[in-house]
Order: structure tokens, then C-alpha cells, then sequence
């Protein structure tokens, strides 16, 4: 899977749904994939990282959208939990359906390698969708959030909120070997130094992107940290977990939570007060570029490597204005 003030811009959009069997600003220089004329196979098969998940929901109802414009199919499937096992057969099973391009969110940034690559040997183009592999060479594009940036702007948002206070700060990641919350707990900690000198980060801690871990955790943070003034959870499950657990705690409020996404439920909590700032992606806009690249490969045209969708910081106080980037839970 935003703190209102620090804003880094962006445009919207759609969000997305979880609905059923169908489930940014540009760097670097595009290359070239080999072409040909109109392809008699416009199939395309979505991958996300779980079922039901407002962030995947919004990315699929923004490739679906796209995928319909361009005259292409879209189907999309996701595993009942985010687990490479779950994952792969899912991927495994696409090389009989033979579609002409794979989005996916890789659900380990290694395991899932071997899979994708077996799907772009069937001569299928591999698009990476919010998350991706260390391994380079298999996918055509990769588009996702600036996640080390995203995680900055929740320092610097964290401090903010903190208004100039001493004591430390819980980061909660979800798993090992997911690209993107690593990146906003790495990004987070080391702006934390810059932005809030007189904060300190007690380490981050992994929930296996359960909200019943991460509210353990953050139970044990409070009580085992007495000075404990901020919690950085870097998905939606893990922030949704860490407000149980302050509430549990007693500490809602008294300690201040910055989440990553902006679920419904999530949303619900910033207006009462459960979070004090999200750091809001915009899925929608990642769907309809993936759809756009595997278009592209497929066509023979110009491709974008790595393409950076926008990020915002939404807290209390500016949330209405930037409504658009709320999450849905239906196209």
C-alpha cells in the first residue's frame, strides 16, 4: 500500500476496485522494442499483489480503463493473500493462455524472477506495476511510486507533526523483499536524520502485512518505549494495524501515525484522528501507464523504462481539497 502540507503534486484519478476475474512524471530514457504492424492478440493479463485491495482495485479500474480505449481485453487476477507462493501459480498458469503482454506486482522482488521470466519467453511483454524485481532485464517498463521520496515526505511530515518534540519513532515494513515499502522505510529513516534531528528511529519492524502484527507491534513499542512519539507504517495494512494497536494502547492521538495509501478505512481514520497524515499514491495513474507501455512494446513503439507516478501528503486539515486520491473499492 500523507501529510497535507508537504505536497508532491499529482494528478489523479480513478481509483480502482477489486472486481472480480478482472480483478507519473517520466525519468529515464525510453528504449525501443522491436515491432510490427497491429498485433492480432490484444490480451493482457493483470497480476496485482492481493485481492480486494482498495490500492489494486483503483489500478485495475485505471488499466481497465486504458486497456478499453486502445481496443485491448484486461483481465486481472491476484492471490487471496500477499505471498509469492500464492502468486506464482497464478503466473504459472497464464503461459497456456498465451496473452500478448503481463502486468504484474511482484510479490518478492526475486522469487516471482523465475515465473515472469517463463512468461516473457512465451513471447508475452512483462509490464511491473507498483512493485518490482531486482532483476532488470525481464520487464520492459516498471512504473510505481516514487517510494524513496514517498517515505521522505513522511519525515519530513512526521516532523511537522511532532512540532520540534524529542523521542522516537516505530517504522513498520511489511516483508522482507517487497521493493516498494522497503524503499519508503529506507527513505523515511534516512530523511528522519535531516528533517527531525532530535526524533530517532527505533528500527523498522516487519508485520508480514498483517494489521494483527503490526498492532502487536506497536502495543510493544509503547510500552517497552515510553518516549515513543511516532509511528511510519509503509502500507495500508500496516497502517490500518498500527491505529488498532493505538487505540488499544490508549496513545490515538497522543502519538502521532503516518500512514502510506489512502483506503477507505484509512481515510475514515484521518478524519477521526486515528492518523494525523497519509501519504497517498495515485494507483489509478499506474494502471493506465502499464497498460500504455505493454501497448507500446507490443506495437513495436517507444518504451519508458521506469516511469514515477505522483504521491501526495494529505492530513486533516487539506484532505477535501485532495479527494481525488482517495482509494475505491469498485470501478
Amino acid at each position: 500500500m500523507s501529510t497535507r502540507t508537504l505536497v508532491v503534486v499529482l494528478a489523479a484519478g480513478a481509483l480502482v476496485a477489486g472486481c472480480g476475474g478482472q480483478i507519473g512524471q517520466n525519468n529515464n530514457s525510453g528504449s525501443q522494442s522491436g515491432g510490427a504492424a497491429a498485433p492480432s492478440n490484444k490480451n493482457l493479463e493483470l497480476v496485482v499483489g492481493v485481492k480486494n485491495e482498495p490500492f489494486y482495485i483503483s489500478m485495475q479500474c485505471g488499466a481497465e480503463a486504458a486497456a478499453k480505449a486502445a481496443g485491448y481485453t484486461l483481465n486481472t487476477q491476484a492471490p487471496d493473500k500477499f505471498d509469492p507462493t500464492l502468486q506464482a501459480p497464478i503466473v504459472t498458469a497464464l503461459g497456456a493462455k498465451k496473452p500478448a503482454a503481463l502486468l504484474i506486482a511482484p510479490t518478492d522482488d526475486q522469487t516471482m524472477s523465475r515465473q515472469m521470466k517463463q512468461i516473457k519467453d512465451t513471447g508475452a511483454k512483462v509490464i511491473e506495476v507498483d512493485t518490482a524485481l531486482k532483476d532488470t532485464s525481464i520487464a520492459e517498463s516498471s512504473i510505481s511510486s516514487d517510494n524513496t521520496k514517498g517515505g521522505e515526505l513522511a519525515a519530513q511530515t512526521m516532523a511537522k507533526l511532532t512540532s520540534g518534540k524529542t523521542g522516537s519513532v516505530l517504522v513498520l515494513d511489511t516483508k522482507t523483499g517487497t521493493s516498494t515499502t522497503a524503499a519508503r522505510a529506507k527513505g523515511f529513516e534516512e530523511e528522519l536524520k535531516k528533517a527531525a534531528p532530535d526524533l530517532k528511529s527505533i528500527g523498522i519492524q516487519f508485520t508480514d502485512n498483517e494489521p494483527s502484527v503490526a498492532a502487536q507491534k506497536v502495543t510493544a513499542a509503547v510500552a517497552s518505549n515510553p518516549d515513543l512519539v511516532g509511528v511510519f507504517a509503509t502500507n495500508l495494512n500496516t497502517g490500518e494495524g498500527a491505529a488498532t494497536g493505538l487505540r488499544s494502547a490508549g496513545k490515538v492521538g497522543a502519538i502521532q501515525l503516518v500512514g502510506f495509501d489512502a483506503s477507505p478505512s484509512e481515510v475514515d481514520g484521518l478524519k477521526n484522528g486515528a492518523f494525523q497524515a497519509l501519504i497517498a499514491q495515485d494507483p489509478a495513474t499506474i494502471g493506465k501507464a502499464g497498460v500504455e507501455q505493454a501497448i507500446a512494446a507490443i506495437e513495436g513503439k517507444s518504451v519508458q523504462r521506469n516511469i514515477s507516478a505522483p504521491l501526495v501528503a494529505l492530513t486533516k486539515d487539506d484532505m477535501t481539497t485532495k479527494s481525488e486520491f482517495f482509494y475505491k473499492t469498485k470501478c
